[in-house]
């Protein structure tokens, strides 16, 4: 399909910069292509009234590491400042990485992080670049490694937050918890599952005293969820593949969800890939292990998820492809109006959407 589909124009001034406050208060845009009234404003908190009992919520529980670090680089006597996104562990003392500006760089150079800061570790964190590749990206061995070099990451590191905010503020203390759900325990994201953020204690007992059951699936977000289609056509477009895991304990719980009658919800479109990659084509959820690159496009046949919540997605992103195909191209692009037209607070710390399928899903 062509990308340009999915344009749509957001004024700045609707981009969040900060969560609501409670998490909970943010508002709700429901869309449900078979109900008389397609789209609906509420609020999340009003989500136990809008599930039934025996339904289930599935949550992305991984957590987000301070994977910012600023550093200085040093090669013949000369300085120059660089920022490092890390992204994949490849060892004990390595990391890939995006490293800005990547032109700085050579393999061979040495970058020191944190200097100027009171580090309680001798000789704060250096790094040699090992290699550079194609668009920024770096492989880097640190002088540190294992619990040494993660406890450095996270006494040095800044929230990574998406390029929309960050180009507007710097991240502060305040996104170590705002850019985490209360339910994250498993470290290796460097994203967070931004339709997670809503959730609070409140929301949670809420939730399962209305008998909605509340499952966990991990997969560990890359940068790549930011990055815009630039492809005329969606077909020329490469996801970047990401770590997930579902448990056969998982697997066997919503797979009974599914034969009782209940719809299984995915907290996000992190979660929802995952479980569309390990569904197979029967319809049944198997445990799963392993990278997935899986990109949803219009046409695609939903094999297990029955309802979606997620934020507002940028344009010609491939969420917002995720989310029209979901729901319908043109629903999306009147909800997305509507939602602009109403004021609501867009993108990773803005407002949500529940989303329901359209005729084609199962």
């Amino acid at each position: 399909m062509r990308t340009d589909l999915f344009e749509f124009h957001l004024p700045e001034e609707q981009i969040a910069l900060r969560p609501a406050v409670p998490r909970d208060a943010a508002r709700l845009l429901v869309v449900d292509p078979l109900s008389e009234l397609p789209i609906a404003d509420r609020t999340v908190l009003d989500l136990p009234h809008l599930l039934r009992p025996g339904d289930a919520l599935v949550f992305n529980d991984t957590k987000v590491i301070p994977a910012e670090l600023d550093g200085v680089r040093r090669r013949d006597g000369g300085t120059a400042r660089v920022a490092v996104t890390l992204v994949e562990r490849l060892g004990p003392d390595r990391w890939r990485a995006f490293a800005r500006p990547a032109k700085r760089l050579k393999p061979g150079d040495r970058i020191s992080f944190g200097e100027g800061r009171d580090l309680c570790l001798l000789g704060g964190l250096t790094a040699t670049v090992e290699a550079r590749g194609e668009d920024g990206e770096v492989a880097l061995i640190f002088e540190l490694a294992g619990a040494a070099l993660d406890q450095a990451i996270h006494d040095l590191g800044n929230m990574p937050l998406p390029p929309y905010i960050a180009s507007r503020r710097p991240a502060d203390a305040q996104d170590r918890n705002d850019y985490q759900t209360v339910y994250a325990r498993e470290e290796g994201a460097v994203a967070a599952p931004t339709a997670g953020l809503h959730f609070t204690e409140r929301l949670m007992l809420g939730l399962a005293d209305r008998g909605v059951s509340e499952h966990f699936v991990t997969l560990h977000v890359g940068p790549g969820t930011f990055l815009p289609v630039r492809s005329a056509d969606t077909a020329g477009h490469h996801m970047h593949a990401e770590h997930g895991m579902v448990t056969l304990q998982t697997a066997k719980a919503l797979n009974a969800v599914k034969a009782d009658g209940g719809a299984v919800v995915a907290v996000g479109t992190t979660s929802l890939r995952l479980l569309e990659s390990a569904a197979g084509e029967d319809g049944w959820l198997r445990p799963f292990a392993g990278e997935t690159s899986l990109f949803i496009t219009p046409g695609y046949r939903f094999r297990f998820v029955d309802r979606l919540l997620t934020n507002f997605h940028l344009p010609r992103s491939t969420l917002f492809m995720l989310v029209a195909s979901f729901s319908g191209l043109d629903l999306m692009k009147r909800a997305y109006a509507h939602a602009i037209q109403q004021g609501y607070r867009f993108y990773s710390y803005g407002d949500a959407c529940l989303l329901s399928p359209g005729e084609s899903a199962p």
